[in-house]
């Protein structure tokens, strides 16, 4: 078997070497046919540097080194074109001028390999436009610009927006330099996290291929099933494949769903361990304080619906909290409709489990400000009371986790006037476990909060935040009188029936009441 490519991001030292290559030059070879300019954006760890080092590997001609690909005996290896390729995940930009002197260097350095006439260093945008034209006149072909993690500039200043804005627009003027240069060049490709407007940051470039969703090239980054069997086969004997897909397949960009190719290789590369490889990587911190400062609905996490115009509404001072989710990886597309405009609507949802327990768990923590010690001690009880039907122990155990939250969390936040914040506390308490759950559970009588299910067991939940007590229907004679339950009779063999009522002057569970069906 041959080695697993983990961390690699070189064609020539995965090739050379004898590591593992997932050959995805059928899709790259219709890439460069279809079209010319292209932007694509996926999650970090998912493939997009290895997929732009393939097309400079191609565009410059190395056919020894795509022997045996598809592209092989498809591509014309007579021609060699200058390749222009800059990755600014590389590039410092902890201000303006940083930023700006790093690029230029970036910028002498394709200039020296490329060996070109010496071009006026002062402006960076007439810098690469000029490098552009001298490589076309020395190679006489077309070049190729390659850009990978356009966005990173940006996304390092996210929580400094003035100063975010000031290194976009600096980007903006810089990418605009490739409109209009159709006849100096052969191909280009941009990839990123995010999509950020094209009102501002690619108004001057405006011809680009947006295939972030398109069938064609959804399985462009990532691993298919089929790929996974294919080339993994040995790799991956023994494992218990149902639960590899479980926890770490599900992303969709309205193709083939894939899997994180980070997950599946630490996952083989650590014996078969179910961890949460991917989400470890990077802490959503700047997500998780826009999350709170919004006051997020968190059980809305579970279907979120969307339009083109959402997901792409990411800029420096508009972030949606969906279009953010969706572009770093945390949301996935489950669903597309038509609207009667015949516009898309989307459905966004979770990709797997290993996004849903972590990034729970990480929800949990700031709503909560708990350390790992009570929150780890509480969560080992709630599954042994949801598998064993104890309702008094599993509602004893939400009234210490919510007991156990500092006073301080709602005082500095105001979170107390919130009333999302206590169901949002149980359902991601819940979900952090990864059992099944449903929010708002539609009925043909209404809506259930919250539908539990693990195993042979449905708890209905069904949640009141009270400022007061004045005397008002309870939770529990809701469920009963809207008969909720009746959607799970005879499809479990047990059902519980629990109304919770919550005390803003508390910040506790003050009463409850439950059935057993």
């Amino acid at each position: 078997m041959k080695q697993l490519p983990i961390g690699l991001n070189s064609l020539k030292t995965i090739i050379n070497e004898g590591f593992l290559y997932v050959d995805k030059t059928r899709q790259i070879y219709e890439l460069i046919r279809s079209g010319r300019y292209y932007f694509l954006s996926r999650p970090r760890r998912f493939g997009k540097t290895l997929t732009v080092d393939t097309l400079k590997n191609i565009f410059e001609g190395n056919k020894k080194l795509l022997k045996g690909l598809y592209i092989y005996d498809k591509w014309d290896w007579n021609k060699k074109y200058p390749v222009i390729r800059i990755d600014f995940s590389e590039i410092n930009a902890d201000t303006p001028e940083i930023f700006l002197k790093t690029l230029s260097d970036t910028l002498m350095g394709i200039e020296e390999s490329l060996e070109l006439p010496g071009c006026n260093r002062e402006i960076y945008s007439s810098y690469f436009l000029c490098l552009i034209k001298k490589a076309y006149q020395k190679y006489k072909m077309p070049v190729v610009v390659l850009i990978d993690e356009y966005d990173k500039p940006i996304l390092d200043n996210i929580e400094n927006p003035e100063q975010a804005e000031k290194i976009r627009d600096l980007l903006a003027n810089f990418y605009g330099v490739l409109k209009g240069l159709d006849e100096y060049l052969r191909f280009v490709f941009l990839t990123g996290v995010t999509k950020f407007s094209k009102v501002n940051l690619f108004s001057k470039l405006n011809n680009l291929e947006d295939i972030t969703i398109d069938k064609r090239y959804s399985a462009l980054c990532g691993y298919t099933q089929e790929e996974l069997e294919k080339y993994f086969s040995g790799h991956l004997n023994g494992a218990d494949l149902e639960q590899v897909k479980l926890w770490y397949n599900g992303y969709s960009w309205l193709g083939e769903k894939v899997y994180n190719p980070f997950d599946i290789l630490l996952f083989i590369s650590k014996g078969f361990s179910f961890c949460s490889y991917w989400f470890e990587t990077g802490t959503p911190a700047f997500l998780m304080k826009l999350m709170k400062k919004q006051k997020y609905f968190i059980p809305d996490l579970e279907e979120v619906k969307a339009t083109d115009e959402l997901l792409s509404s990411f800029d420096v001072y508009t972030m949606e909290i969906e279009a953010l989710l969706w572009q770093t990886g945390y949301l996935t597309i489950r669903d597309i409709r038509q609207a009667l405009d015949m516009s898309n609507i989307y459905y966004l949802s979770y990709p797997n489990l290993e996004v849903k327990k972590s990034l729970n768990n990480t929800i949990l923590k700031f709503l909560t400000d708990l350390t790992t010690d009570p929150k780890t001690r509480l969560l080992s009880e709630v599954e042994e009371y949801l598998l064993e039907g104890r309702v008094d122990d599993l509602i004893n155990n939400f009234k210490a986790l919510f007991s156990s939250i500092s006073y301080t969390n709602f005082t500095k936040n105001e979170i107390d006037t919130y009333e999302g914040y206590y169901v949002s506390v149980i359902y991601t308490y819940l979900a952090s476990l990864g059992v099944t759950l449903i929010t708002e559970d539609v009925t043909n009588k209404g809506r259930i909060d919250l539908t539990v299910i693990v195993k042979d067991k449905v708890y209905i939940l069904e949640f009141k935040v009270k400022a007061n007590f004045s005397e008002d229907k309870s939770p529990l004679d809701q469920i009963k009188e809207k008969k909720y339950y009746e959607k799970y009779r005879g499809k479990y063999k047990e059902i519980y029936l629990i109304g919770i009522t919550f005390s803003k002057e508390e910040r506790n569970i003050v009463s409850s009441q439950y059935e057993k069906l």
